[in-house]
């Protein structure tokens, strides 16, 4: 049998080390493969060469025994590959009949688009995927889940060359289970009427239900493919984290410390359901998890920024929600994860970005002081080693690490109860994270209650005293003591279980 999709010795490179080297793998028709690995190991930039966003530097893919031009999006299109994106690829001002219509065009009668028909086709298309909503809503309006169906509709739009591969990048990454489970019996059924299926995941109980084999890459290289009949979840892992990955039994006791300063009960909102979290005063606690499984929406939720449900209390005070300035006035500050977008002023001077939680401290009869405000500003660059330490620079002249230092002094100057850090040393230099790490640690220190939500993993090794780990919008496992390890943290995110403490 020719196989559906064969790719020989690709490797590809972005001016230094290889991304990808010498991969190998084929489909057969019907059948369902899932393709794992962390991030970083190859796959993204797998399936970016087969859709022809990137040229690689070697190889060659044949669909269906014909050879693929790479390096051209419209050769993968004529050859059958169909591909869904992590980011779905949506115009989201434009409705489903126009979405997907940019897929495969507007049939016309007479020169004319006869949108009453194409209304009905749409509605159609997206009814076998087992969805009914108005198509004439812009994309930006729907549910992910309806966002999701309708990527899947416009991939498996009729075309004049029928789909002999189904690409998907983690097609369930925004969606709640019930609605992964209707996208897998979709998948079934597009791979029994004879079309090879590829798809990427991090939810490791997803390959097991749904996929006949599986191909783990590992720092661009291809590990293994094999059938997934006879492997083991811990065997998984171990190949996608590259070695054995202990499951030693966390001390929950770890994590009894002082006075209890942050209380969360029930938080909820978009993917999160249900989740309790307590930090002490002087602990760490950090929150990993993949994308889609809630980490992103939990710094947000807890200072205000989006809406949400359940109950935040700061030294046992409820925190109203939707009021960020209720939060910093109870003792919370937040580093959010955009900085440029959410927290930094990059026309004001240091002195601004740093004083703007605070004006009032140097005001005196409605007239702000401005040599105390400069000296208080100096005091805290000079302890957070600011280069340059002038409170009269502007912030789009410091280096990232810098800026994110400043950014931590806003908060640090309010001697907070609680600190919230979303990937606190996301793109800066080595140095500047070690400076940073060491600021946590003594925020710490000084009896600061610190959540750190990061996908670094190694940083939550390093600065934490518990790691809880959320898969699907819920607390799936909590790592503290001896169980503190990179690749067992990794593991948690990508789908195992851990055994709680007796």
């Amino acid at each position: 049998m020719t196989a559906a999709l064969t790719v020989t010795n690709m490797s590809k490179s972005f001016a230094g080390p290889r991304v990808l080297e010498g991969v190998s793998l084929s489909v057969q028709p019907g059948e369902i493969r899932a393709l794992v690995g962390e991030n970083g190991s190859g796959k993204s930039t797998l399936i970016r060469i087969l859709a022809g966003f990137h040229l690689p530097d070697e190889g060659s893919a044949e669909v269906d025994g014909a050879p693929l031009h790479l390096g051209r999006g419209e050769a993968s299109e004529a050859l059958g590959l169909r591909f869904v994106h992590q980011d779905l690829g949506l115009v989201n001002n434009l409705d489903a009949v126009d979405n997907i219509a940019l897929g495969v065009g507007y049939p016309s009668f007479r020169g004319r688009i006869r949108w009453q028909h194409e209304r009905k086709r749409t509605r159609a298309a997206l009814a076998e995927l087992g969805y009914e909503f108005d198509v004439r809503r812009p994309a930006g309006s729907l549910a992910m889940s309806e966002r999701t169906a309708l990527a899947v509709a416009r991939a498996l739009a009729p075309r004049h060359t029928p789909a002999k591969v189904l690409i998907l990048d983690e097609p369930t990454a925004n969606l709640p289970a019930a609605e992964a489970k209707r996208l897998f019996e979709l998948t079934k059924r597009v791979a029994d009427s004879g079309v090879a299926v590829m798809f990427v995941s991090h939810h490791f109980d997803e390959v097991f239900e749904l996929a006949q084999s599986v191909t783990v890459l590992r720092d661009g290289r291809l590990v293994i493919t094999r059938p997934v009949a006879g492997l083991t979840e811990d065997q998984l892992i171990e190949l996608v984290v590259g070695r054995h990955v202990d499951n030693a039994v966390h001390d929950a006791a770890a994590a009894e410390r002082r006075d209890v300063v942050l209380e969360v009960t029930g938080l909820g909102c978009d993917v999160l359901s249900g989740v309790d979290i307590t930090v002490h005063a002087g602990e760490i606690v950090g929150i990993a998890g993949i994308t889609g499984s809630g980490r992103d929406e939990v710094a947000s939720a807890l200072f205000g920024g989006t809406d949400r449900a359940g109950e935040v209390k700061v030294n046992g005070a409820a925190v109203p929600k939707l009021r960020p300035d209720r939060a910093m006035a109870m003792g919370m500050g937040l580093v959010p994860a955009e900085r440029h977008a959410n927290a930094t002023f990059m026309t004001a001077t240091l002195r601004e970005n740093i004083t703007v939680t605070r004006p009032g401290i140097h005001w005196r009869n409605g007239v702000l002081w401005r040599s105390p405000e400069r000296s208080d500003v100096s005091t805290w660059l000079a302890r957070l080693d600011v280069r340059p330490p002038n409170s009269e620079f502007a912030m789009s002249d410091l280096s990232g690490g810098n800026q994110q230092k400043v950014v931590l002094a806003r908060w640090l100057r309010m001697e907070p109860q609680v600190l919230v850090l979303n990937e606190p040393t996301q793109g800066v230099d080595v140095g500047a994270k070690a400076d940073i790490h060491k600021l946590i640690d003594d925020a710490a220190a000084a009896g600061t209650a610190v959540l750190v939500v990061s996908t670094d993993h190694e940083e939550l090794v390093r600065l934490c005293h518990r790691v809880l780990v959320l898969r699907r919008g819920k607390i799936a496992d909590e790592i503290s003591g001896g169980r503190m390890d990179h690749d067992l943290i990794t593991a948690a995110t990508i789908g195992r279980d851990q055994p709680s403490a007796a």
